[in-house]
């Protein structure tokens, strides 16, 4: 009997084994490595299907969904030139990469709810609503960069190592040190003038005689980005070595030596420090109260007035030089498939033929030298090209929180006759030291 149960031992454990394969028993080589997910995980994991992060399936290879957010001046369902040449450019991407859902969203540039609020509430609150590529101001883009809300583009793109970019627009698109936009719309503030009033505009200081044209600012901007531009084009620097903000005394006693002569001679209006804002500006240089005005080239573009002229700003020396601002496309996509779709959508539409018909349509200033010579309208191609070269990104949020009271204070005090240049030029500076 123990003979026989030996000798079926080997039949036995074969059919066994035959019985095991076609089970689908797991195999020694199938048995999980330890960095592989422990037998005790997949056990849980069959008890919670209901949370779709507990299985260990791949993410399906379905179409990727790219979000884009955008203020509503750039709405492409907007019945406007520049909002059917960025339809048109958006349908184009999607006839190009079907594997891809691109989906359009409008919010405000500001405020509650506003473009920085809402990638702000959506990344902390609802990260799966956040935008994969939104269109951002400079200064947006700074507040959303230094919060963390956006990805650089560092190593990702080489589309800015490309020459054909302005310097403003590469300044406008980096953030200490690191890129986080491609540029698509300039803007730099500018002189707009009636050629009727004033055949050739100023391109330097000098005061012409008495009774002449007139010119306006916001010279109650809180930030005094005139002045500030004034003070930089003398040569004013805003920085020290170490970094701290500083206000040269003999820099803005120039520009501020030139504010009252202007007023002497009637150049400068008395009624100067009640703008604030460029909205205050632009409206006495329609209502023709002022001859000419210091605003931005994208109200000078987007003008229906057919004898509204653009200038560069006059100068100590009359060599052109300005601050601008603009917008670029941020990356805010997570995940690697939509930060890979969404930086694609930004070089195409950062393509410069591209740039050259919607910044036109847009009334911006082209971000790309061979965008502007695209442009239909070659009057405007020397004066626009002056000002883009010669232009340079406004100063980041801290610098200007820092130097805009004090030159506020400076140019309402000399415009009011109250304290004499050197003298508000030095106070400024001071406040900046302290005692």
């Amino acid at each position: 009997m123990r003979a026989n149960q030996r000798m079926k031992l080997p039949v036995l454990l074969a059919i066994l084994a035959i019985l095991s394969a076609c089970a689908g028993f797991p195999s020694a080589g199938s048995i999980p490595l330890p960095s592989q997910t422990p037998v005790v995980d997949q056990t849980r994991s069959i008890h919670q299907t209901s949370s779709p992060l507990a299985t260990a399936s791949p993410t399906p290879a379905g179409p990727v969904k790219l979000r884009l957010w955008l203020p509503p001046q750039f709405d492409p369902a907007a019945n406007t030139e520049a909002g059917r040449l960025l339809q048109k450019r958006l349908d184009e991407f999607r006839k190009r990469r079907p594997g891809i859902e691109l989906e359009v969203r409008t919010k405000a540039v500001y405020g509650p709810g506003g473009l920085l609020d809402a990638l702000s509430t959506a990344s902390a609150a609802a990260p799966q609503s956040v935008p994969d590529l939104i269109a951002l101001p400079r200064d947006l883009l700074e507040a959303a960069a230094l919060k963390g809300l956006l990805r650089p583009y560092n190593n990702l793109t080489k589309t800015l190592d490309d020459p054909d970019w302005y310097d403003y627009a590469r300044q406008l698109s980096s953030i200490q040190e690191s890129i986080y936009g491609l540029p698509f719309a300039g803007d730099a503030l500018a002189l707009a003038y009636r050629p009727e009033a004033i055949p050739e505009p100023p391109t330097d200081w000098s005061i012409p005689p008495e009774n002449g044209p007139t010119l306006v600012f916001p010279a109650a901007d809180p930030q005094a980005l005139f002045t500030l531009a004034l003070y930089q084009s003398n040569d004013g620097a805003v920085l020290d070595d170490q970094g701290r903000p500083i206000i040269e005394t003999i820099a803005l006693t120039d520009v501020l030596t030139y504010y009252m002569q202007a007023q002497i001679a009637g150049i400068m209006p008395e009624l100067l420090t009640q703008f604030q804002s460029d909205d205050q500006v632009w409206d006495a240089f329609q209502d023709r109260r002022t001859d000419m005005a210091a605003t931005w080239t994208s109200r000078i573009l987007s003008s229906t007035a057919v004898d509204d002229a653009i200038a560069p700003l006059a100068t100590v020396d009359g060599k052109p030089d300005t601050l601008a601002t603009g917008w670029v496309w941020a990356l805010s996509a997570r995940e690697t498939r939509e930060q890979q779709a969404a930086i694609e959508l930004a070089e195409f539409l950062t393509d410069s033929a591209f740039l050259a018909d919607w910044t036109e349509a847009a009334g911006f200033l082209p971000p790309r030298p061979s965008s502007l010579k695209r442009w239909g309208d070659s009057l405007l191609q020397p004066v626009l090209a002056k000002i883009a070269l010669s232009a340079h990104a406004i100063p980041t949020a801290d610098i200007l929180s820092s130097l805009g009271g004090p030159l506020w204070q400076a140019t309402i005090d000399v415009l009011n006759q109250q304290v004499d240049p050197a003298a508000a030029a030095l106070a400024a500076s001071a406040s900046l030291t302290g005692p």
